[in-house]
């Protein structure tokens, strides 16, 4: 699934211990350089690997902040400043009318579908969804943080929750456009 991929560098963050921060942004960074490379390698284009160089600055910008101050006061906020970091590259590439997902739907669908209305409107409804995901997991472990909470089993529940709900939604959304597709291509509504 082209999706773990994608999100492998937060999910190596996300499940490091929160004590030694600096090393699993440091990890966070290697990962998502690896993905880099091995997607580059496997012929993806910039389009596909949106959210991956995002991570990869991210997680520079991260590793230097922890590794200058372990003690900073960014790390009880850093779940919610990953989650909004998502947010932000996820909205952003709406915005410039590329979303993310396009990218890595492109991968593994036939390059006839690429300009079809229905294959970019999906896509822009499968990022404007994550979007939408990351921006709530980010308000919520903000509050979360806010009251001391940041690195607790709430926080960690609703880090998988914002990636869980999207990916269920993305298989669920997909698998109901092309159904209705074929529909229509068999002469059905």
């Amino acid at each position: 699934m082209n999706y773990v991929l994608t999100f492998l560098p937060w999910i190596v963050y996300a499940v490091l211990p929160s004590g030694q921060w600096q090393w699993a942004a440091l990890a966070g960074l290697a990962v998502a350089l690896g993905v880099i490379v091995r997607q580059r390698a496997a012929g993806a284009g910039p389009d596909a690997l949106v959210i991956e160089i995002g991570s990869a600055a991210f997680f520079a910008v991260l590793a230097a902040i922890a590794f200058a101050d372990p003690h900073s006061p960014v790390h009880p906020y850093s779940p919610a400043l990953s989650s909004g970091v998502l947010a932000v590259i996820a909205g952003a590439s709406l915005a410039a009318r590329r979303p993310f997902t396009l990218g890595i739907a492109k991968r593994s669908t036939p390059r006839e579908f690429w300009d079809q209305p229905l294959f970019v409107r999906t896509n822009v409804v499968l990022t404007a969804v994550w979007t939408a995901a990351f921006a709530v997991t980010a308000a919520i472990l903000a509050a979360l943080a806010h009251a001391g909470q940041g690195h607790s089993a709430a926080a960690v529940a609703v880090q998988v929750a914002g990636f869980v709900l999207p990916i269920a939604f993305t298989l669920r959304y997909v698998a109901a456009v092309q159904a209705r597709a074929q529909r229509l291509a068999a002469g059905g509504s």
